[in-house]
């Protein structure tokens, strides 16, 4: 592989013009596609073949106002005053027949007569239902309501908005997302020591970030998609496509310090080293990402395609563009510092490096059992794990959805919130026999114990299909509630037996039905992204052990993610820090995610790490020696890099969308955990346990295993002077190394 990417980026730098104007040409041509034909996404997260989508397909088919979309609005008194009171019931009934007449509606209910008036008649609602389901309300619709509630505001009313069709879209490139980024410039600067350098993964980062992202925003128009699955593309896009670029350009640096080198030379020679690893670990994440169609679930196979693609494109940025626009700034890239200088720093930076390592490997056995212990304990609020999609209650505290929630949470009780939708279909059941059958069915979940309310059953014009509401007691991310679907499930059969059919269905049952389905593949994914880590691995070093050790590493690394993520948003530490709106259950498919894109973060630390300490092992064959100086020339680039992906994440923990925070924080956790306890600390420490059976493979599965070379040993020697007479060059840089650890 480095060969013939060392020959490839000669071949880029030679054309570099052509290079740079097609990769602009690309970006134009993508662009104009992606804002002016891109589709619209979705705020639902659905999955075909469970119990609550078969019922909205029934209900679509034969009772197609009972499927529409729903705006709740919500209304609450003037302090003193009541909901019913003659001018505020005349003020709230123009509003209702102004809202009767926007675009699409097909019914409005009246607070009085449905019964949506709260006891104390502060608190009231009404139901206004489109024809269209939740996620197809259009905007303007929803806009046009907004402004006909506004005279109940004028009239000192609050008025809030809520129900199906209020879902928010999540977005991106806010504030806190910008500040990522700016934190990832100084981390750049710092790294490698130069503000032109450092602006360069920027730049070629967003360049294929927005070919990614645009690209994505053209397919909406012809595939459904979440708008999760564009935020996604951005967030992974945005922090691979900068560190990949770091890896590649702090290489080309490295290099140039020494004055023999030729720009164009070190270019090739960066992008065949460098660049192998980078197409290896991009691979990994492509791979690890596309691993979601697995699962059968649409919109996660979307997503999990949209952030591989953007990855593939951050590759292709990296061992294209990037030698191309190196190759333009050519001998400017070159460090500045006389060599004899420049070499002092590079050693202190690798001193502190080398002394990590060797403190780590002093004594591997102590630090790798309290490494692991320490990411098990982190791990342990995991085993109460509950999945879930958020409700209303995890938006902002500003925003109208929680604020509905709220007053209809004081007005009708927790579970109002979580209102259930039982679906009977009763064609096949006897024409004498559906009223007992549902009355009959009515009262036995009106006599549950978790169940407040059964509206009275409301039939399709054909009387094939019948349809109550059940309001729990419990709110909706509650187990109560999740054990009560369950139990008017095992109603099923009683219904069967008299020819028909029970569904149950509703927001909260879909958010029930997808956290299961997500569940059951979980295992699946890991298992089969394990075996991906261990192939991988095994072709890139040839070895066992090595892809044993990183395997149960990243395992340790997403235990204690997920704890960490279980802790905050499930448990409710540290809520006010983060502006986390409400306790509930984490995200149902994070746990998914996760696993998928820190797989491949984690093979990108793996594979630069140990890449390294294999090069130098080739050399010397001297295994703990190999460790140590693979961790002292990496380790600089490897914390920058973390760091860098730490800040892109974490800046998505301040968006207001619950779901994007949650997989910002639990990715820059992942990381973070990953790099510098996995990678850094319990990487070297098991491999000075191994010492050289770290490197031993079968000779079958050696002959069976393709030969990929990523270290560059097969790329032509460099013309030299050669070294003095009896000294060794690489000899005395180690020992220069050691003389600078043992001063720290």
């Amino acid at each position: 592989m480095a060969s013939r990417l060392y020959a490839w980026a000669r071949w880029m730098v030679r054309r570099r013009r052509w290079v740079v104007a097609t990769w602009i040409l690309l970006l134009a041509a993508v662009g104009g596609l992606g804002a002016t034909l891109h589709g619209t996404t979705s705020t639902e997260f659905t999955v075909p073949g469970v119990e609550s989508q078969e019922a909205q397909d029934l209900l679509k088919e034969k009772f197609p106002p009972a499927a529409g979309g729903v705006i709740r609005i919500v209304v609450a008194a003037p302090e003193g005053k009541t909901v019913t009171d003659p001018t505020q019931q005349k003020a709230l009934d123009s509003v209702l027949r102004d809202a009767a007449a926007v675009e699409g509606v097909v019914a409005v209910s009246q607070p009085t007569k449905a019964g949506a008036v709260s006891s104390d008649r502060t608190i009231a609602y009404s139901d206004v239902r489109f024809t269209e389901e939740a996620p197809e309300v259009p905007e303007e619709a929803k806009e046009e309501l907004a402004a006909a509630v506004q005279p109940l505001r004028d009239a000192g009313m609050q008025v809030e908005l809520g129900g199906s069709a209020m879902l928010p879209q999540a977005e991106a490139g806010g504030p806190a997302e910008l500040v990522g980024v700016v934190i990832a410039f100084v981390i750049l600067a710092v790294a490698l020591g130069s503000l032109v350098a450092a602006g360069l993964p920027l730049v070629t980062a967003l360049l294929g970030v927005a070919v990614g992202v645009l690209g994505t925003m053209f397919v909406s128009r012809f595939v459904e998609m979440t708008g999760t699955a564009t935020v996604l593309a951005l967030m992974i896009g945005l922090a691979v496509g900068i560190d990949y670029a770091l890896f590649v350009i702090s290489r080309h640096r490295e290099q140039l310090a020494d004055p023999k080198m030729t720009w164009e030379e070190s270019i090739a020679r960066a992008t065949a080293t460098a660049g192998s690893a980078v197409v290896f670990a991009g691979a990994t994440v492509v791979i690890a990402l596309a691993a979601l169609v697995i699962t059968g679930i649409p919109f996660l196979t979307i997503m999990g395609l949209a952030g591989a693609v953007t990855v593939l494109i951050a590759v292709l940025v990296a061992i294209s563009l990037l030698p191309a626009v190196l190759g333009m700034f050519g001998e400017r890239m070159r460090p500045r510092r006389p060599k004899r200088k420049a070499q002092r720093e590079n050693r202190t930076a690798g001193a502190w490096g080398l002394a990590w390592a060797r403190a780590v490997t002093r004594a591997p056995a102590i630090v790798l059992l309290a490494g692991i212990l320490g990411l098990l304990a982190l791990a342990l609020p995991a085993r109460d794990l509950r999945l879930g999609l958020p409700s209303y209650a995890s938006q902002p505290e500003t925003s109208t959805q929680h604020r509905s929630y709220d007053l209809l949470t004081k007005g009708f009780g927790p579970g109002f919130n979580a209102t259930l939708i039982t679906v009977v279909d009763t064609e096949r059941i006897p024409q004498d026999q559906r009223q007992g059958t549902v009355t009959q069915l009515r009262g036995a979940l009106a006599a549950d114990k978790n169940v407040a309310a059964v509206s009275p059953p409301v039939s399709s014009p054909s009387g094939g299909l019948v349809v109550m509401a059940v309001v729990p007691k419990s709110s909706p991310d509650a187990q109560a509630t999740t054990d009560l679907v369950h139990r008017m499930r095992d109603r099923a059969p009683t219904v069967a037996d008299m020819g028909g059919a029970l569904y149950v269905t509703g927001q909260t049952a879909m958010a029930i039905d997808v956290a299961g389905k997500l569940g059951d593949a979980l295992p699946l994914f890991i298992g089969v992204i394990v075996l991906l880590a261990l192939i991988l691995l095994a072709i890139a070093f040839r070895s066992i052990l090595v892809p044993l050790k990183a395997a149960l590493g990243f395992l340790l690394s997403v235990g204690a993610s997920l704890g960490a993520s279980v802790w905050v948003f499930q448990q409710g530490h540290v809520n006010g820090l983060l502006d986390v709106a409400a306790v509930g259950p984490v995200t149902s498919f994070l746990p998914i995610l996760l696993t998928g894109v820190l797989f491949g973060l984690a093979m990108d630390y793996e594979v630069f790490l140990v890449s390294r300490m294999r090069e130098h092992y080739e050399h010397s064959k001297d295994a703990a020696e190999a460790i140590a100086q693979g961790i002292s020339r990496s380790a600089r680039v490897v914390v920058a890099a973390a760091l860098i992906m730490v800040a892109v994440f974490g800046g998505f923990i301040f968006n207001e969308d619950p779901i994007i925070k949650s997989i910002g924080f639990a990715l820059a956790f992942g990381v973070f955990i990953d790099a510098f306890v996995v990678r850094m600390t319990l990487v070297p420490a098991a491999m000075a346990l191994l010492g050289r059976r770290a490197w031993s493979m079968p000779r079958w599965l050696d002959r069976v295993l393709p030969d990929v070379d990523i270290e560059g040993a097969r790329l032509p020697a460099l013309a030299s002077a050669g070294p003095a007479p009896g000294r060794d060059p690489e000899t005395e840089e180690r020992r220069a190394d050691d003389r600078a650890a043992a001063r720290l």
